[in-house]
């Protein structure tokens, strides 16, 4: 590891239980910054009424909340996510109804990127709507760092990723595994400045809106580690901070999706080397069908979006 990463590690690395939500409201008061939480959702209406009511119960109340503006970004859904997100007290957003004259393309990323259009506050704080046993640390958590030092733009959370292994079993400390396979050896190979995420993809981090409208956005998967890198270029490494929030319990992927996740970030990475023009890739797995193994093509993710601040009715919005 580089000694910078060592050094960053020690001056860069908090827990949540550092910066209690008193202060966090003390420095909300005297800088003024307000917040937003936007949950990219698709068919999650299992569980996305539980982590809206944890925010509005704990974040959303009295005089002064830390948690000014909160919403569920539907990429689509087909379930009662929409439904059970607005019944919690969530302002609802359909991914159509942004930005309408660029049709929607399919992808976490996406979402993410209009959200810049469909929120208003100076932090911008991403929580993944699939969480289980959601704590509102996790909001609170990332947000600290960004109301409490003006030289932080950037905030991931790391936590540990229990991997269920079957009923009622569990294998600590595992889950990531895109993370550990891709992810991780990219990082460290590439952009070791970097090494020093625990949770590098993890989908819950929270950064300032004049960082995140100058950024790309990959549309799908990649994501997470582009936002990663571009920011680490953009603002420097000692912009860049991580908040331990305890345990993320979330629903995991199989197989197979877990190869396209993998996939889409070599991509992303693979276009952050390069900047060059790519043949647009595919990826080929395998299903067991009644002859024997068949083959199933899919394409990988690889449109972005620009800045939003190459949008004009973004910029026309922001100027009014």
């Amino acid at each position: 590891m580089l000694e910078e990463v060592q050094r960053w590690l020690g001056a860069r690395s908090w827990s949540a239980a550092d910066r209690p939500l008193e202060q966090l409201l003390e420095a909300k008061r005297q800088t003024g910054r307000t917040v937003s939480v936007v949950l990219p959702a698709l068919d999650e209406e299992a569980t996305v009424g539980a982590i809206v009511t944890t925010i509005r119960d704990a974040l959303m109340t009295g005089p002064l909340p830390l948690v000014d503006e909160l919403v569920v970004l539907d990429s689509g859904s087909t379930d009662r996510t929409a439904e059970v997100a607005a019944a919690a007290g969530a302002r609802v957003v359909h991914r159509d109804s942004v930005l309408p004259r660029l049709p929607s393309l399919p992808g976490k990323g996406e979402v993410l990127w209009r959200s810049l259009l469909a929120t208003t506050g100076d932090i911008i704080c991403f929580i993944d709507a699939d969480l289980r046993e959601f704590s509102a640390t996790f909001v609170s958590g990332i947000v600290g760092p960004l109301l409490t030092d003006p030289d932080v733009q950037f905030v991931k959370a790391m936590y540990d990723r229990p991997l269920e292994t079957g009923p009622d079993r569990t294998a600590a400390g595992q889950g990531g595994r895109v993370t550990e396979l891709v992810a991780r050896p990219l990082l460290n190979l590439h952009w070791p400045q970097l090494a020093g995420f625990v949770q590098p993809l993890g989908g819950e981090y929270a950064a300032r809106r004049s960082l995140l409208e100058r950024l790309p956005f990959p549309v799908g998967y990649g994501v997470e580690l582009g936002l990663l890198v571009d920011a680490l270029h953009t603002v420097g490494l000692d912009a860049l901070a991580q908040v331990d929030v305890g345990v993320r319990k979330h629903r995991h992927q199989d197989g197979q999706a877990l190869g396209r996740m993998a996939a889409a970030i070599y991509r992303t990475a693979q276009l952050r080397l390069t900047r060059g023009h790519l043949v647009r890739p595919r990826l080929t797995q395998f299903d067991r069908g009644e002859h024997g193994f068949v083959p199933r093509t899919t394409d990988v993710d690889t449109e972005e979006r620009p800045p939003m601040t190459d949008i004009p009715e973004y910029t026309s919005r922001r100027a009014a």
